[in-house]
């Protein structure tokens, strides 16, 4: 008797039920808070409303233990109080539609969230009151207010972040990383409110202590620069502009963690307006290095959605193209004209009263031009390579130097010599013989197959540094250092110097030894061997901002460091290498030639660049019409 198949029981219906009001609390508190400093930003944006001119902000353990602020604002009564805690009770929309906002704060989502995973204590008292009142939420359960003391204004106490759902506190990192982006979020509040003082301790450290200011002396304190270094920008497109501050070209970070954007006074971050900065900046800064400025778009309300994102960092335009070409457009200007204390690029209009012509030389008649050009030998404009430029000078046949012209002078003359015939050039070194230097940048050099080889000699130079740097590494874990003779004293921000301490041991091992030198200062003892001196301020800076722009990063986890490193070789390569404008004997460059051929990924820098171009005679013919 055959058995008749068997098939699986169909599962059971799932069934919709409504949630639990905590459950609904716990799941809005995770979208809304979801870090230390989440619920620092509600918080300050809230006594920002409030009308508050003097913010003093103080946190424990990147505010992980305790997040205390205090402001001067309008306060809140007793019965205000009770509705702050309940969730989605505000007193910033006064109707019912999402298009008039003119607040930071208008959900009414951030303290119920804030006393459903912490401790919660909100003491406050208005103008007219008597005395103050204090209402305490530990894990969603609300004590009614009490009447307290306290000085006008309010002061919002949080402790004991997400004590009421574990799985969310395991997933904090170190206190050192919540309070570097604690730190970002009052950075880009305290530019948005110029008009208030502001006050922030980490640990019962200052971190800064800002009076009430100009937006000018706002921008520079923030941006860590002087006013007379920014470049003003206003700028009008119908009802939409553009203003703020923004830095030169000569001054640019290795991350974007220098650019501040404000609409409507409201801190985002939104891609679209970073790529129109990008834009702007591609023409007039390197490839990989990000400006830094303050900008400030003010919208109509009506095409402007904020109401995009939990954190409300995002915004959604009505017209993004306008939006992205006055940005682009007007940084364009900016840059253009420069500024006056020298942070932008100078464009000068004047005329040059300082140009020495030539004298004027006899006049020649056309046949004894002819016959003067056609006693010239064909090659006396290529000496010997042997010879100095001094003596090249005075060999090549020509008229004596005439003065107001640079070129003559026998310290300007181009590196070249006597160029070598391809067959007689080594087949295993493609890269043939060189023959010039062009613009003390590039070198020309002669193919064995009598190809044209164009070599930048800055990008090919980085890569071979590059390579020695990351093969030292790979075998010995560890750069060889030179002791520097005097030791040096690093001036950075405060943050940067404790990221760069914090990776004292990583960066020993890059042949980079330092020692703390009091706050915002770094003593350099030694400095990579293969690099020497040169630049390693700016090569310290650099990896300073790239370290301190990524607080996830552990110093004892060398693991999560290493993707990190061939990055921090790359640019310890760049500063180390020989630089555009430095000019090269003969032997130098074919020894950068000889040395290219046996490194590989010598085809590209460090950067992406190509290293060296190949012109071939059909290519060349083909420029000047001869082939199609």
């Amino acid at each position: 008797m055959t058995e008749a198949p068997s098939f699986p029981s169909p599962p059971s219906r799932p069934t919709i039920r409504r949630l639990s009001g905590h459950v609904i609390d716990l799941i809005a508190a995770g979208e809304v808070i979801e870090r230390p400093a989440a619920a620092l930003k509600e918080l300050v944006e809230n006594a920002i409303d409030s009308g508050a001119t003097r913010i003093v902000v103080a946190l424990r353990a990147g505010g992980t233990d305790r997040i205390d602020v205090t402001d001067n604002g309008c306060g809140m009564s007793p019965l205000e109080l009770e509705l702050a805690v309940e969730r989605h009770c505000t007193s910033k929309l006064q109707d019912d539609h999402l298009v008039q906002i003119r607040t930071l704060g208008f959900r009414g989502e951030a303290l119920p969230s804030i006393g459903a995973s912490a401790r919660l204590s909100i003491t406050s008292r208005t103008p007219d009151a008597d005395t103050a009142w204090c209402i305490r939420v530990d894990g969603g359960v609300i004590t009614p207010p009490q009447p307290a003391s306290g000085p006008v204004g309010t002061r919002i106490v949080v402790t004991d972040l997400f004590f009421a759902t574990p799985a969310r506190r395991k997933f904090l990192k170190s206190a050192r990383v919540e309070s570097g982006h604690a730190e970002s979020v009052m950075r880009r509040l305290a530019l948005s409110a110029s008009h208030c003082a502001m006050r922030v301790l980490l640990d019962d450290k200052v971190l800064f202590d800002l009076p009430e200011q100009s937006p000018i002396s706002r921008a520079a304190s923030i941006l860590e620069t002087t006013p007379d270094t920014l470049i003003p920008l206003d700028e009008q497109r119908g009802a939409v502009r553009l203003s703020g501050f923004a830095c030169g070209p000569a001054r640019t970070r290795a991350t974007g963690s220098g650019q501040f954007i404000l609409v409507n006074n409201r801190p985002v971050t939104d891609p679209m307006l970073r790529t129109a900065i990008r834009v702007a900046y591609r023409p007039v800064i390197e490839r990989g290095r990000f400006p830094v400025m303050a900008l400030h778009l003010k919208v109509p309300l009506e095409r402007l959605d904020v109401n995009v994102h939990p954190a409300k960092t995002e915004l959604r335009f009505a017209d993004e193209a306008e939006i992205r070409s006055l940005v682009i457009g007007g940084l364009g200007r900016a840059l253009g004209h420069g500024s006056k204390g020298g942070g932008g690029i100078h464009a000068s209009f004047a005329p040059r009263s300082s140009i020495v012509y030539p004298p004027r030389l006899p006049e020649i008649r056309p046949p004894e031009l002819r016959e003067t050009m056609m006693s010239l030998p064909l090659q006396a404009s290529l000496p010997p390579a042997s010879t100095s430029g001094s003596e090249r000078a005075l060999q090549t046949p020509q008229a004596a130097p005439r003065q107001g012209f640079a070129e003559t002078d026998p310290a300007f003359a181009p590196a070249a010599r006597a160029p070598q015939q391809p067959e007689a050039l080594d087949p295993a070194f493609p890269l043939g013989a060189s023959i010039a230097q062009v613009f003390d940048t590039y070198i020309l050099a002669l193919a064995p197959d009598g190809d044209l080889i164009l070599v930048d000699q800055h990008a090919a130079h980085e890569r071979l540094t590059h390579e020695r740097l990351r093969e030292q590494y790979a075998s010995g874990g560890t750069l060889r250092a030179q002791a520097l003779l005097l030791p040096e004293v690093v001036d950075l921000p405060r943050r940067e110097a404790e990221a760069l301490m914090a990776r004292a041991e990583d960066l020993a091992r890059l042949g980079i030894d330092l020692e703390s030198f009091g706050p915002g200062s770094v003593l350099l003892r030694s400095v990579p061997a293969l690099l020497g001196a040169q630049d390693i301020q700016g090569l310290l800076k650099d990896v300073a901002d790239e370290l301190a722009s990524d607080p996830d990063l552990d110093a004892a986890s060398t693991g999560s460091f290493a993707h990190h490193l061939d990055a921090i070789l790359a640019r310890m390569a760049c500063h180390g290498s020989i630089r555009a404008g430095r000019r090269l004997k003969p032997e130098e460059m074919d020894a950068l030639l000889r040395e290219m051929e046996r490194t590989p990924r010598a085809n590209t820098c460090s950067h992406g660049r190509p290293t060296w171009l190949r012109l071939t005679r059909r290519e060349l013919e083909r420029l000047f019409g001869r082939v199609k």
